[in-house]
């Protein structure tokens, strides 16, 4: 699974490149709680097709309610697309409505509707995604004109009396080393989260039972591959084989870069081990090392590669979103407060 607002944006593109009406709704302010936040955004096709979501369903009904000829039996009255300037339209005001639209106790978000958006322009934004590039699309509310920009980095939606811009980035991506039945069930998890992924592996009896489709799969050595992968803030790096001569290499490299989160599997005797070996090996710093997690994952109580998956997902979700999670959820932190024993057999080597 791609990244949700390549997918909706690709999808807009193709509707209008084919002569079909639609548009393009995006969360411009919420207040309260709220389903989605400010920039997500969902087109609208004029058969009724939805892609990408605002809320949790109800206001995307409404929308298709008002807005598709598919619906105006039901309604009473021929609604159609509007063309003309972008227009706002705001969803849980009151109590009553905040009910009828499923929106959280007190939420409402404010949207921003752009009829039938220009197809040339939608075709160059995609593709600019698609090559990798981080772009901002500024809309002039006074007549829905649209100007791209290429974008150092991502930033917050900004709007005003004038104009509306948001920032689209590339997929986000992750590097796992290794491909065992761990590296299976995470891929997997990382799909449906939206980043795109490659999995690195040298050792050909790993690669030949691969088994999820839409990954990347490379026999290089690991440390080549990071170098390769380039990794930004977009980026994570995983090391799950177990094998210092597969992880450490990797590892080293991926702390060069940007990545929002590098990390390895093991246990907490394992992870001190591997400290002390890029200390005295590679003469990192505890500073640079305090960017390396491990053991990686929440604490769970996982045993299982797919619980393990779940946990080390969860943790990477949380550092992307910038969310702190407290430190009795940290794996050793939480086994040291239990008086977890270490490394009593290899199922705590891997369990998170």
């Amino acid at each position: 699974m791609e990244n949700l607002d390549v997918t909706v944006l690709r999808a807009l593109r193709d509707w209008r490149a084919a002569g079909k009406r639609a548009l393009l709704a995006t969360v411009v302010r919420t207040w309260g709680s709220s389903p989605r936040p400010t920039g997500s955004i969902m087109a609208l096709c004029e058969d009724g097709s939805v892609v990408g979501s605002v809320s949790g369903g109800c206001i995307e009904d409404d929308l298709i309610h008002r807005f598709t000829p598919a619906y105006a039996g039901k309604s009473g009255a021929g609604h159609e697309i509007p063309v003309g300037p972008p227009s706002f339209v705001k969803y849980g005001v009151t109590a009553d409505e905040a009910h009828r639209f499923g929106l959280p106790c007190g939420g409402t978000l404010e949207l921003l509707l752009e009829y039938d958006p220009d197809p040339a322009i939608l075709a160059e934004l995609v593709t600019a995604l698609e090559a990798g590039r981080l772009m901002r699309r500024v809309v002039r509310l006074a007549d829905g004109q649209v100007r791209l920009e290429e974008a150092g980095a991502p930033e917050e939606l900004e709007l005003d009396e004038a104009r509306l811009a948001n920032t689209f980035g590339p997929e986000y991506r992750m590097l796992l080393i290794g491909a065992g039945q761990l590296t299976e069930y995470l891929a997997t998890m990382a799909l449906f989260c939206g980043f795109a992924v490659t999995v690195c592996d040298p050792r050909e009896e790993y690669r030949g039972a691969w088994s999820v489709p839409g990954v990347k799969l490379t026999p290089d050595m690991p440390d080549d591959v990071v170098t390769a992968f380039r990794a930004d803030r977009r980026s994570c790096v995983v090391a799950l084989t177990h094998d210092p001569k597969l992880d450490d290499l990797a590892l080293l490299e991926a702390l060069r870069t940007d990545a929002f989160y590098v990390g390895a599997i093991g246990s907490r005797r394992n992870n001190a081990s591997r400290h002390e070996r890029m200390r005295e090996h590679f003469e990192l710093t505890d500073a640079e090392l305090a960017r390396l997690r491990g053991p990686i994952g929440i604490y769970v109580g996982s045993k299982t590669p797919p619980e393990i998956a779940v946990s080390i997902m969860a943790e990477i979700i949380a550092v992307k979103n910038g969310v702190t999670l407290p430190r009795d959820m940290e794996v050793a932190q939480a086994k040291n407060l239990r008086g977890v024993p270490g490394d009593p057999s290899s199922a705590e080597v891997c369990a998170t």
